[in-house]
């Protein structure tokens, strides 16, 4: 095995003498449309009320197809069935109120979206969906979660699809996580 010039020999001994190291925050996205209409969910967030797609993070011991199917049915109950990538997004994102500095590697996927579950509770923060059209989501941009809702619903427009296979989770992935 090869390795840059100046680095050590395994990676692994650089990530233990790293422990302090950055890594983005993983997350999944679901592209839904419907009639020329967008699924979001309104949410509260701490910058306030905020709309965003149907996200949010990867769980330990899931691939990024999973967690997004999780994700839309925790804040939308509806069922969902990915059936392309629209787009793998690097976003950095400081919070107007807190100051916080994040950076996001986020998966959107689009889909079929399957049953609705009448009565389920929606995520905790989650304050409501909302079936928005191109015009509606560009006239509440200011109160976007974030620019990548347009970033991905504009990729979606432009037709970006790309088959699922493209993302691959090793078997490994799956199982819990050891403690340390």
């Amino acid at each position: 095995m090869g390795f840059w010039p100046g680095t050590c020999w395994p990676p692994l001994v650089i990530m233990r003498a790293m422990p302090d190291r950055w890594k983005p925050n993983v997350t999944v996205a679901a592209i839904i449309e419907r009639d020329g209409r967008f699924l979001l969910v309104e949410e509260d967030t701490a910058d306030g009320v905020r709309y965003n797609t149907p996200a949010g993070h990867l769980d330990p011991a899931e691939s990024p197809i999973a967690a997004c199917v999780r994700e839309v049915d925790e804040e939308t109950a509806h069922d969902f069935v990915p059936t392309a990538l629209v787009g793998i997004y690097l976003n950095r994102f400081v919070r107007t109120r807190t100051g916080s500095d994040i950076t996001y590697l986020r998966f959107a996927f689009t889909g079929e979206l399957g049953d609705f579950r009448p009565g389920q509770p929606l995520d905790d923060g989650i304050l409501r969906t909302v079936w928005m059209t191109l015009d509606e989501l560009k006239a509440c941009a200011a109160q976007h979660r974030s620019p990548l809702v347009m970033q991905s619903i504009e990729d979606y427009l432009a037709g970006r699809r790309y088959p699922l296979e493209l993302i691959h989770t090793d078997p490994s992935v799956m199982q819990a996580p050891q403690p340390h």
